[in-house]
C-alpha cells in the first residue's frame, strides 16, 4: 500500500494527522509507503523575518500578539492527546521550500524511511523546539539522521535542485482538488482530506 500525504512542515494539522495515520497503520498492522509531498500554505513566507507565529496570527486575524497565542493555544490539547508538546507560538515564521526540496532530496536519494524520518523531525523541530526547519543548521543535521551526507544537502541548498518536484506536487495536489492540508491520497485511488481521527484512519485502511 501507498500513502501519499500532501503537507507542510509548519501546519500543525499535518503533523497531527501524519502521527494519527501511523497509529491507524500500527493499530491495524498494515504496511504502508508513506510518502510526504510538497505543499506550502505560505509560498510567500519570508524566512528569517524575525516574526513569530504568534505574532504573525494576531497581525492577520487582529487582536495582537495574546490573540495570536489563543489561537495557538486551541491546538495544543489536540497534539497532548497525541502525546506531543506543541509551543510553535514561539516559532518562526518561514518558508519551507527548501525543507521541501531536502525532502524530495531524502525520497529520491534515500527512499521512503528516510524521507519520512526527516518529515517527522523537521516537524518536531518546529512543533516541538520552535525551530526554524528551513534553517541549514537544523535542516542539515535532520537530513544527516536521516541518512543523507551534509554535503549533498548543502549542494542543493545551494542550487535550485528538486524546485522542479516540489512545484509538480503542488500541481498534483491542485488537480486532485486539494485547498488544504493534510490531504491523504491511498493508492492512488482514496483521498482523505484534513487530520482525521486515528478511527476514520482506521477504517480508510480496512476499506482499501
Amino acid at each position: 500500500m501507498r500513502i501519499d500525504v500532501w503537507a507542510d512542515v509548519v501546519c500543525p494539522w499535518c503533523y497531527l494527522g501524519l502521527v494519527r495515520l501511523e497509529r491507524a497503520l500500527a493499530e491495524t498492522g498494515r504496511e504502508a509507503e508513506v510518502v510526504q509531498r510538497a505543499f506550502q500554505l505560505d509560498p510567500s513566507a519570508v524566512r528569517g523575518s524575525g516574526q513569530t507565529v504568534a505574532e504573525m496570527l494576531g497581525e492577520r486575524y487582529g487582536g495582537g500578539v495574546e490573540a495570536g497565542r489563543e489561537m495557538v493555544a486551541r491546538v495544543v490539547p489536540l497534539a497532548a492527546a497525541e502525546g506531543l508538546a506543541f509551543v510553535h507560538d514561539r516559532a518562526p515564521v518561514t518558508n519551507t521550500a527548501d525543507a521541501h526540496r531536502v525532502l524530495q532530496l531524502a525520497l529520491a536519494e534515500a527512499g521512503v524511511p528516510a524521507q519520512r524520518e526527516l518529515a517527522r523531525s523537521l516537524f518536531a523541530a518546529y512543533f516541538e523546539r520552535a525551530e526554524d526547519p528551513a534553517d541549514p543548521a537544523v535542516l542539515v543535521p535532520a537530513a544527516e539522521a536521516a541518512g543523507l551526507t551534509g554535503e549533498r544537502v548543502r549542494a542543493v541548498l545551494a542550487s535550485s535542485e528538486y524546485a522542479a518536484e516540489v512545484a509538480a506536487d503542488q500541481q498534483q495536489a491542485a488537480a486532485y482538488g486539494a485547498t488544504g492540508v493534510p490531504f491523504f491520497v491511498v493508492d492512488g485511488r482514496y483521498a482523505v482530506s484534513g487530520a482525521q481521527p486515528t478511527a476514520t484512519f482506521v477504517e480508510l485502511l480496512a476499506r482499501v
